[in-house]
């Protein structure tokens, strides 16, 4: 049996009604930059998060290099980061010309070690990015602390924890600001790119508004050196249609997720951890550890490749 890594198709097609429902209204209205659909899901997922903005962007690399840019982290500034995270991290980082410092994680749950933080601050330190991997929340109570106290801004990329919580808090409203992505493989997906940023600093939010449409928040005057990155009208809607079921969804896979630590047994791989509050892990995925990860990996090809 050829069990896919991720099927798009099947995971759609239970949306496919209101997919076309939603194609044909976003069509007919003629509108498909800016307009009410986009309104919509940012009312919709800052009620989700918690938090009081949300901003839709092009994507969730962009989120991230428009919270830098709006938060004036530039050259000469240091950005704490996990060393484990995705290129995107790094790039939004280096990208605003400021530089990433690497801590290594928590080896029980591949998050940042909040233990190791603090030895990692300088001078030149102006924020810790965490990221909330593989969809469990981070230690965001003792990182939060360490902020506070040395005075750094604290930033959450989300892109795969959409509906993790930390105590009761949804991720996106944990932090000064939040990045997320709805790559189509994401907890949250869209069907084509596209991102947010949530926060509830208002003026954050003003600036990020006017950042992602060419630095304006009216046509033609331009109050900053922006970006065109915008969530267009369809994601938007599509979103906001998928929004509806994603608790349903990580309950799914939260179930899933539990057969798999209760029922793989094998000495040689090492098993993501299911954390005390289950509502802090979303599994986006699903990451597995062994000495063995070359072998494993040309045995699954070779299975895949017979069917």
């Amino acid at each position: 049996m050829n069990v896919p890594f991720l099927d798009l198709k099947k995971i759609n097609q239970q949306f496919s009604p209101k997919i076309d429902e939603v194609l044909g209204r976003v069509v007919d209205s003629g509108w498909y930059i800016m307009g009410k659909e986009l309104s919509r899901f940012e009312k919709e997922f800052a009620q989700y998060c918690g938090a009081n903005y949300c901003i839709g962007v092009a994507n969730g690399l962009d989120a991230l290099k428009l919270i830098i840019d709006a938060y004036g982290i530039h050259k000469e500034d240091e950005v704490i980061v996990p060393a484990n995270t995705y290129i995107a991290s790094i790039l939004s980082i280096a990208k605003n010309g400021a530089t990433p410092i690497l801590v290594e994680p928590d080896i029980d749950n591949y998050n940042i070690d909040p233990e190791k933080i603090e030895a990692a601050i300088t001078p030149n330190t102006r924020a810790i990015m965490v990221v909330h991997l593989y969809g469990q929340a981070c230690n965001m109570q003792e990182i939060s602390k360490i902020a506070k106290k040395h005075n750094l801004i604290l930033i959450e990329d989300s892109a795969q924890a959409h509906g993790a919580k930390f105590k009761e808090k949804k991720v996106g409203n944990l932090s000064d600001a939040s990045a997320f992505s709805f790559y189509p493989g994401k907890n949250l997906g869209a069907l084509g790119d596209g991102g947010a940023v949530t926060t509830n600093n208002p003026k954050i939010a003003e600036k990020i508004f006017a950042l992602r449409n060419y630095g304006s928040h009216q046509k033609y005057l331009n109050f900053y050196k922006g970006y065109n990155s915008r969530l267009d009208e369809i994601q938007a809607a599509i979103l906001s249609e998928k929004l509806v079921s994603l608790d349903r969804d990580n309950k799914k896979r939260h179930k899933i997720a539990t057969y798999y630590i209760e029922n793989i047994k094998n000495k040689h791989i090492v098993l993501p951890k299911a954390p005390a509050n289950l509502e802090s892990h979303v599994w986006h995925l699903f990451v597995i550890r062994t000495s063995w990860r070359n072998d494993l990996q040309n045995y699954l090809k070779k299975k895949i490749l017979k069917h």
